[in-house]
């Protein structure tokens, strides 16, 4: 009887993906879809996917929920989202993190970013800034880099945790610059701007929204933009590439995703709702002029060729920085 009902679990197992892709034809009427996001409330993975949520509920006519899965750069929710059922009603609002550099960084990854998902849009692209504590005596770029030749003291930089964009952003720093930094990772984007602000920790990359409120209060800096322009939300700020940094360029991005499998109807149907999302004044006020994301709205064949060029990108730093996660 055991080996009948151990027989029965494997075809059951081996049926279900079958079984769910069957009762697609009632999509997206049968049940709410779970949007995923891998990241603590509050943040622009969370903004995003709370935004896109309530607008595919109104275009779909189905309730959508965002479920927060933080953890492992975003590695948790990825792992959880890449078993789920391939049916339409599981979606991942994935990153630069669960979809490019985990790839590299962690040495045990439970989820392949390339085969285990099915990219439907490649939604904003964001920009990360150099923030300072306003106590450390520098008032551009190159005031820091001169102080950090000198003092080795200051030679360690916060980010919003291992693998993370503002992570990877303090690794290209160091490399380009030619000074070894030591890299101190948080949980989350808020303690880590707290003890930068204290003067804990010196400096960080992060995105610029999050740092406005303790700059304008005058504890942290900005000193400079992570992207190829200057953004329209602090225009005077400039670029790394201007502040002579050369060759620094990098810009966070946001997708969706659903597991591998999902038929392709739904796919493209949910590419179609979140492209007609991005174009909304609503959205484009929210995201763009009040969080600085440049809105894309990809196909899924342009998601897919994004990652494929991201991969190997961030591979290259990770290897010769010698980053590494758990």
């Amino acid at each position: 009887m055991r080996f009948i009902r151990f027989t029965a679990a494997l075809l059951s197992a081996a049926l279900f993906p079958l079984a769910a892709t069957a009762q697609t034809p009632d999509w997206p009427a049968a049940k709410p879809i779970v949007y995923v996001v891998p990241f603590t409330p509050g943040g622009s993975t969370d903004i995003v996917g709370r935004t896109l949520a309530q607008k595919l509920g109104e275009s779909l006519k189905q309730s959508v929920v965002v479920d927060n899965k933080p953890g492992q750069a975003g590695g948790i929710g990825a792992a959880y989202v890449a078993k789920a059922p391939p049916d339409g009603y599981t979606l991942f609002g994935g990153t630069i993190s669960t979809h490019a550099i985990n790839a590299s960084l962690y040495k045990k990854l439970s989820y392949d970013p390339m085969k285990d998902f099915e990219p439907v849009s490649l939604v904003a692209r964001l920009p990360n800034v150099l923030i300072v504590n306003s106590q450390l005596g520098v008032n551009s770029v190159a005031d820091l880099v001169a102080l950090l030749k000198k003092d080795e003291s200051k030679r360690t930089f916060a980010s919003s945790g291992a693998g993370t964009s503002t992570h990877l952003a303090g690794e290209m720093f160091a490399d380009l610059i030619g000074v070894k930094l030591t890299h101190v990772p948080y949980k989350g984007t808020p303690p880590a701007l707290t003890d930068v602000a204290a003067g804990q920790v010196p400096f960080m990359f992060d995105q610029v929204t999050a740092a406005l409120p303790l700059v304008k209060s005058g504890k942290l800096k900005l000193l400079a933009v992570t992207t190829a322009k200057r953004i329209a939300l602090v225009p005077d700020l400039p670029t790394m590439i201007e502040s002579g940094i050369p060759g620094f360029e990098m810009s966070s991005w946001q997708a969706v995703y659903a597991p591998k499998g999902t038929p392709k109807p739904i796919v493209q149907r949910l590419n179609a709702e979140i492209v007609k999302a991005l174009h909304q004044p609503d959205v484009q006020a929210k995201l763009s002029g009040q969080l600085a994301m440049e809105l894309v709205g990809s196909t899924p064949e342009e998601l897919r060729d994004h990652m494929a060029r991201e991969i190997p990108r961030w591979a290259e730093l990770v290897k010769k920085s010698g980053a590494v996660a758990d």
